[in-house]
């Protein structure tokens, strides 16, 4: 039987900042998970060069049904903290926009560093453990796992979520929050492509590979963002920011010329360029092939002294206003993070501990608090993690 003051479950971003944070309080800490190596999920982000925070972290980047919990984190350990942490163990970063900052060079220097300071601090990682059994005892709790039983004061699920199951994601630690009487809301896929069924599916295919600069709105929340056409439908920034806020069989609208007031735009080059084919004006917005395939199939191509004021609002309409039904989502495959997850309202804002079972913690996705687009997810796991070590 092994004994230690905090047994953290999951290797992840969340669970790796917190273990490094509880020890160099001087606990004992354990940290362990079922998966062969630590951080998949970190090596594999931001295309292999890991979105670690955002510049511009505030509590209304992040989806939650408690809108208000993760305040209280996000305020004691910021963005300003991990970049201190980043520069304290000399990795080089930039900011690529928006205020993200991405590893100049792998992934590999910050999954480094954290493993880095839990070496330093003393941290038990076991890897390849899986837990069968968790049971509450007196003055803590007893796990039977695939090392043999561990007791531990305090427990921390640090499990994620569901997205990117290839990575080793499972609903465990929502198994878990069940279990000692938790509400789990219900979860779905977050920051994930669209897939396109009808007739736009062609349009889709033909341009797939071409990104274009657009504002995509849903729900009252609008992003301005590239748009990437794939063989399944749309992806890129702006569709997966907006993809969160959107519901099975709801419209999203695209502006496709956000740098411009459509109707005033295509008037003006109306007065001007009378001659010149609309496909010719748009092939200056758009890629040659982007630009011909709308003009063909979406407004007959002609010179634009041909067009009346009516069809000139319509082809703004269009160009401004552009509304589709997405037939679904990627689903968990492909999706960054997971939408739901454990009721924050039975879960201390300070301490992350549960309001349910003293002793034990949640932290990281598997919480009902989900980022946008742009290393806020990984500030939530450093906030959380930073937290919840100051009292397990």
């Amino acid at each position: 039987m092994r004994f230690t003051d905090i047994l953290i479950i999951g290797a992840g971003a969340a669970g790796l900042m917190c273990a490094f944070s509880a020890a160099q309080r001087g606990r004992s800490v354990m940290l362990i998970d079922h998966a062969n190596k630590p951080g998949k999920k970190i090596l594999m982000s931001g295309g292999g060069r890991c979105n670690f925070t955002n510049m511009y972290t505030e509590p209304s980047n992040f989806l939650s049904q408690n809108p208000h919990f993760c305040k209280s984190a996000l305020a004691r350990y910021t963005q300003w903290d991990f970049i201190e942490l980043v520069g304290k163990h000399a990795v080089a970063y930039h900011e690529k926009k928006l205020g993200q900052l991405f590893c100049d060079n792998k992934s590999s220097d910050i999954l480094g560093l954290l493993l880095s300071e839990c070496e330093q601090a003393k941290v038990d990682l076991r890897m390849d453990t899986s837990v069968q059994t968790i049971a509450k005892v007196e003055g803590g709790y007893c796990l039977q796992t695939s090392a043999g039983p561990i007791t531990c004061q305090s427990l921390v699920i640090a499990t994620g979520g569901l997205s990117i199951p290839t990575l080793g994601a499972t609903g465990f630690g929502y198994e878990v929050a069940r279990q000692f009487g938790h509400q789990v809301l219900p979860t779905r896929a977050g920051l994930v492509p669209f897939t396109i069924t009808d007739q736009l599916k062609a349009l889709c295919t033909e341009l797939s590979g071409t990104s274009v600069d657009c504002v995509a709105s849903c729900n009252g929340q609008s992003f301005r963002e590239n748009l990437l056409f794939t063989h399944r439908g749309l992806s890129g920034p702006a569709i997966l920011q907006v993809s969160s806020f959107w519901q099975p069989g709801e419209a999203i609208e695209i502006n496709l010329l956000p740098e411009h007031d459509a109707a005033t735009w295509l008037r003006e080059q109306q007065a001007e360029r009378p001659n010149s084919e609309l496909k010719t004006l748009l092939g200056e917005v758009f890629t040659k092939k982007m630009a011909n395939l709308l003009a063909e199939q979406w407004f007959e191509s002609r010179p634009m002294k041909q067009y009346t004021p009516a069809q000139l609002d319509e082809l703004a309409e269009r160009l401004a206003h552009w509304r589709l039904v997405p037939a679904g989502t990627e689903g968990y495959r492909t999706a960054e993070v997971t939408l739901g997850g454990v009721d924050t309202r039975e879960v201390s804002s300070k301490t992350l501990e549960s309001l349910k079972s003293p002793g034990l913690y949640f932290i990281g996705e598997v919480l009902d608090v989900s980022g946008h687009l742009g290393g806020f997810n990984f500030q939530w796991a450093w906030a959380s993690g930073y937290a919840a070590a100051q009292f397990a």
